[in-house]
C-alpha cells in the first residue's frame, strides 16, 4: 500500500509538471504498465483531482480545473489564504521569493475552483498597498496568465508601450518569466520580427492569449537574454560606496540591476549605484547598510555624503 501510495503522489506531480502526459510517457517514467496508470489515474479521480482522459494520437491525461477544490490537501478557507499570499510574494511583497511564489501560483490556479478563484480575485480587487520603494510592479494577474501560457506553449498578442511612449502590437511564443528582483521581464520569440525579444511586463497590456500551440525551439539562456537586452540604466545619480561586508554579502542585498559590486578585501564591498531619485539612493543605501550591520562610507561625489550625512543628522534627531 505504502508503495502505491508513493507511486500515485508521483503521477500527481508528473501531472502537475507539464499540461499532456501520454500513457507510454507515465509508464515509462514510474517503471509500471500503462494498465497500472490508468488504474492509478482512476485513484486520483477517486480523491476529486479532475483528471482527464483524452484518446488518439495526441491524446493523453491533463490535469484540469475541478468542480471543487481536490481533498486532502486544502480547505477552502486554506487555498484563498495561499493564494492570496502567494499573489502579494510574486508582486514583491517578500524579497527574493517572487519567482517561486509565481510558480507555486500558477500551479494552485491551476486547480482553483472558479468559485474560490472570484473570491481571491475579490479580495486582492479590494486590498490597497503602498507601492515598494523599488518601482513598478507587474500586475499579478498578469504574471499568471502569461506564466499559463508559457507552460502550455501557446502564443500571445499584447500592446507594448516602449520607453518614448510609442505602443505597438506584438504576436510572441512566450519561454520563460525573468524577474531582477524588482522588474519583470517576458522572454519570448517575436513572429512579427522573426527573433528573440525581451519586454517589461510592467508595459504589456491588452493581453490576449491565443489558443494556438507552437513548438518551443532551441532558444538562448532567458536569464543572459535579459542581462543584454537591459543593460544597467545611464542613471542620472550615480555615487560610489564602501560596505563594510563581504562581497556575497552585498551582492544578496542589492540586485546588481542597481549597483556593480567589486571586493576591498576580504571583508568591504566597493559599490557604484545609480538611481532616478537621488533621496530615494540615499535611503535605500542606509537601509542596505543597516540591513547587512555594515559600515556604510561615501567615496564620490561629495554632494552625496552630505546628503547621507543629512539624512543621518535626521535619524538621530
Amino acid at each position: 500500500m505504502a508503495e502505491t501510495t508513493r507511486r500515485v503522489l508521483t503521477l500527481l506531480s508528473l501531472l502537475e509538471s507539464r499540461p499532456t502526459w501520454s500513457g507510454p510517457d507515465l509508464a515509462e517514467r514510474l517503471g509500471v504498465t500503462t494498465r497500472t496508470i490508468r488504474r492509478d489515474v482512476e485513484r486520483l479521480r477517486e480523491l476529486g483531482y479532475p483528471v482527464h482522459g483524452e484518446q488518439g494520437s495526441e491524446g493523453g491525461y491533463r490535469l484540469g480545473r475541478g468542480r471543487r477544490l481536490p481533498p486532502l490537501v486544502l480547505d477552502d478557507e486554506e487555498a484563498v489564504a495561499v493564494a492570496l499570499c502567494l499573489r502579494q510574494g510574486a508582486g514583491g511583497g517578500v524579497a527574493g521569493i517572487e519567482e517561486q511564489a509565481l510558480r507555486a501560483l500558477t500551479k494552485l490556479d491551476q486547480v482553483l475552483p472558479a468559485r474560490l478563484s472570484a473570491e481571491v480575485h475579490a479580495i486582492d480587487d479590494a486590498t490597497a498597498a503602498l507601492p515598494p520603494a523599488g518601482g513598478p510592479r507587474a500586475d499579478v494577474g498578469l504574471l499568471t496568465r502569461l506564466a499559463h501560457a508559457t507552460k502550455e506553449t501557446v502564443r500571445v498578442r499584447f500592446d507594448y508601450t516602449a520607453r518614448d511612449g510609442a505602443v505597438t502590437s506584438r504576436h510572441v511564443e512566450p519561454y520563460r518569466l525573468v524577474t531582477t528582483g524588482r522588474l519583470w521581464y517576458l522572454f519570448c520569440f517575436d513572429l512579427d520580427r522573426d527573433d528573440w525579444r525581451t519586454f517589461r511586463i510592467d508595459r504589456i497590456g491588452d493581453l490576449h492569449v491565443t489558443t494556438f500551440r507552437f513548438q518551443p525551439q532551441p532558444s538562448p539562456d532567458p536569464v543572459e537574454h535579459v542581462r543584454r537586452a537591459f543593460p544597467r540604466a545611464p542613471w542620472p545619480h550615480v555615487t560610489t560606496v564602501r560596505f563594510g561586508a563581504p562581497l556575497a554579502k552585498v551582492r544578496a542585498r542589492i540586485p546588481e540591476q542597481y549597483a556593480t559590486c567589486t571586493a576591498d578585501g576580504d571583508d568591504a564591498t566597493i559599490a557604484v549605484c545609480g538611481s532616478d531619485n537621488i533621496d530615494d539612493l540615499a535611503r535605500h543605501l542606509a537601509l542596505a547598510a543597516f540591513d547587512l550591520g555594515a559600515e556604510l562610507t561615501v567615496i564620490d561625489p561629495p554632494e552625496f555624503a552630505a546628503r547621507m550625512r543629512t539624512l543621518a543628522g535626521l535619524l538621530v534627531g
